[in-house]
C-alpha cells in the first residue's frame, strides 16, 4: 500500500534513517524527525520528504513539533515513535525529569497525545521502538506513579532506567490499543535487536562500551536489519496482515515482560504521563 504519510522520529541516524529510506522507496511520504539539524535535513533530502527538528529532552520542542505536523499534514497514516537512547550518568532534562524516561517514553506520549485526533481521523498505526531490555524491568504501579523523578544521587542505574523506559513503550501501545483500538487506531511495539548505531553513544557503562566496540559492531545487526520489522508493519494492513496491540521481535509476535499485560500498571503509567506533560507546560 503506497502513498501513505509516515512520520518517523529519531530518523536522522540508525534504525530511524534506515526505516525512512525503505519506506520512501515504497512511494510513501516520509516525514523525518530528528534532533540534529544537519543530519535530519540530509536524510530528508535523501528520501524526498520534509524535515522537522526537535530535541525530545525539551517538551516544549515536542509541542512545537506536533503543531508543525498538524499544520503541514492533513493525514498521518503511520507514526513511528523511534527516538531514544540511554544515558550513562544520572541526567535531568530542562523539564526536571529523568532523561531516559523523558526521551524514550514521555516525549512520545506527549507527541502521540497531541496528534491523537489526526491519527484517529486517518485510522493510523502507531509503532514504537522498544527493546528486549523491557523484560528486565520490575516496574510496579507505585513505581509508575513516581515515574520520571530523577533518582537520588548515587542510586541511579542507567540499565534500570532504560529497562523501565522500554517497558513504558510497550505499556503505552497496549493502553493506546485499549483506549482507541475500536476507533481504528492500530499499535505495536518492536524489539529491533542489537543494532550497530550511535545508540548509547554517551553511556559510560558496560553496555555502552560494548555498543561502541569493534566486537560489538561485528556482532550486532545493521540498521536496515534492525528496522525490518518496523518497516514491514508500516507497509502492511493492521488487523489483516498482523494483530494490533502486541510486542514484536524478528518479525513475529514475541513474549515480553508479563508486566506489560497488567492493565492497572498501564493505566497508572498513562495517568502519571498525563500529569507530567501537563505540569511541564510553560508560559
Amino acid at each position: 500500500m503506497s502513498g501513505r504519510t509516515i512520520v518517523v522520529t529519531g530518523a536522522s541516524d540508525g534504525i530511524g534513517a534506515a526505516a525512512a529510506r525503505a519506506l520512501a522507496a515504497d512511494g510513501h511520504t516520509v516525514v523525518v524527525v530528528g534532533r540534529s539539524p544537519t543530519r535530519t535535513r540530509q536524510v530528508a533530502a535523501e528520501v524526498g520528504g520534509p524535515a522537522h527538528v526537535a530535541d525530545f529532552a525539551r517538551l516544549d520542542e515536542v509541542r512545537a513539533l506536533a503543531a508543525d505536523l498538524l499544520a503541514a499534514h492533513e493525514r498521518i497514516d503511520v507514526l513511528v515513535n523511534n527516538a531514544g537512547g540511554v544515558f550513562g550518568e544520572r541526567t535531568v532534562t530542562p523539564d526536571g525529569l529523568e532523561a531516559t524516561f523523558q526521551v524514550d517514553h514521555l516525549a512520545h506520549f506527549l507527541l502521540t497525545s497531541l496528534l491523537t485526533d489526526r491519527l484517529l481521523a486517518s485510522r493510523a498505526t502507531v509503532l514504537a521502538t522498544s527493546s528486549v531490555a523491557s523484560r528486565a524491568s520490575r516496574m510496579t504501579v507505585e513505581d509508575a506513579r513516581r515515574a520520571g523523578e530523577p533518582a537520588p544521587e548515587g542510586r541511579y542505574s542507567s540499565l534500570r532506567a532504560y529497562a523501565d523506559a522500554k517497558l513504558a513503550n510497550v505499556l503505552h501501545v497496549r493502553e493506546l490499543d485499549r483506549r482507541y483500538g475500536d476507533a481504528g487506531l492500530a499499535t505495536a511495539a518492536v524489539h529491533p535487536g542489537g543494532v550497530a548505531t550511535s545508540f548509547a553513544a554517551t553511556s559510560a557503562d558496560l553496555s555502552g562500551r560494548f555498543y561502541r566496540s569493534r566486537l560489538g559492531k561485528r556482532l550486532m545487526r545493521t540498521p536496515e536489519q534492525g528496522a525490518a520489522t518496523l518497516v514491514r508493519l508500516a507497509r502492511t494492513t493492521p488487523g489483516v496482515d498482523w494483530p494490533t496491540g502486541g510486542y514484536w521481535s524478528d518479525d513475529r509476535p514475541a513474549r515480553g515482560n508479563p508486566r506489560a499485560h497488567d492493565p492497572a500498571l498501564a493505566r497508572a503509567l498513562w495517568e502519571r504521563s498525563e500529569q507530567l506533560v501537563a505540569a511541564s507546560v510553560t508560559g
